[in-house]
């Protein structure tokens, strides 16, 4: 009994000290622009205020560079889970000439970090006239080695005898693919996916390397922008931050279950 309370207020602890920081910002957004801070109760403090929010909303860009974030980062998710669950499939089911040197390769991968090849991806979206598009921003990176290594080490479990069957019945490879293997893989590639949409979502460095025009920015890239406009204080920046972050926040706590679920499943061994 004792271990249960003691579980239950950890947890409500826990809680309370990830919800603070994302409160505190939620408050400090509403409060009136260039407010008064002489003590620590004034954080908290009325009177608070819509203006500053609608002033962001009716004359910034941040609406468009919303547009931009959700565009790239839902195709970048949909072009990584499309070729990383194909990819999976081949090495994990079909027998693919080099396949163990194919996923060494794949597993080299995971040591490469973007800045070490950052320079070497410009140039080649440069000399493809890619820049300033965000086509440049979904294509890099669709080849995710994590990805990769998670699902085959699924469709690994998955038995052998289930495909045989399905060959017997008719069914080709592709078929086994989209209507057997898909539906098996449905939790995990879910899951993968929110953490390749997060990924993208976030992303800094690459396009501020190749995106220059303002219109195309992606709000990891624009809010910098954005906040050095102003001047300083902590009504602007938290009213900025609160609304960038609401799309992240909300794609979470809906889909957080599903999220779990592919987690365990992707953990399952055969």
């Amino acid at each position: 009994m004792k271990t249960t309370v003691w579980t239950v207020i950890l947890a409500i602890l826990a809680t309370l000290l990830f919800l603070l920081p994302i409160a505190w910002m939620c408050i400090i957004a509403l409060k009136q622009d260039a407010s008064q801070i002489l003590s620590f109760s004034d954080w908290f403090a009325p009177p608070y205020s819509w203006d500053t929010l609608s002033g962001i909303l009716s004359d910034t860009l941040l609406l468009r560079w919303l547009g931009n974030s959700l565009i790239v980062a839902s195709l970048h998710t949909l072009l990584v889970l499309t070729l990383c669950s194909l990819t999976a499939y081949a090495l994990s089911k079909l027998n693919v000439p080099g396949g163990k040197w194919i996923y060494l390769l794949i597993l080299a991968g995971l040591l490469i970090p973007l800045e070490v090849i950052a320079v070497s991806q410009f140039q080649v979206a440069k000399n493809l006239h890619l820049l300033n598009s965000l086509t440049v921003l979904i294509v890099p990176g669709a080849a995710a080695p994590f990805t990769v290594i998670v699902l085959k080490t699924f469709m690994d479990a998955i038995p052998d005898e289930l495909l045989e069957s399905a060959e017997i019945e008719g069914a080709g490879k592709f078929m086994i693919f989209r209507k057997l293997i898909l539906p098996i893989s449905a939790s995990s590639m879910f899951a993968l996916g929110i953490l390749a949409f997060l990924q993208s979502w976030n992303s800094f460095l690459w396009p501020f390397l190749v995106i220059t025009d303002m219109n195309k920015f992606t709000l990891p890239v624009g809010i910098p922008t954005l906040l050095s406009s102003f001047t300083v204080d902590y009504v602007t920046p938290m009213a900025v931050s609160m609304l960038s972050s609401l799309p992240a926040m909300l794609l979470f706590l809906i889909c957080q279950k599903k999220i779990v679920k592919g987690v365990a499943f992707t953990g399952i061994k055969g």
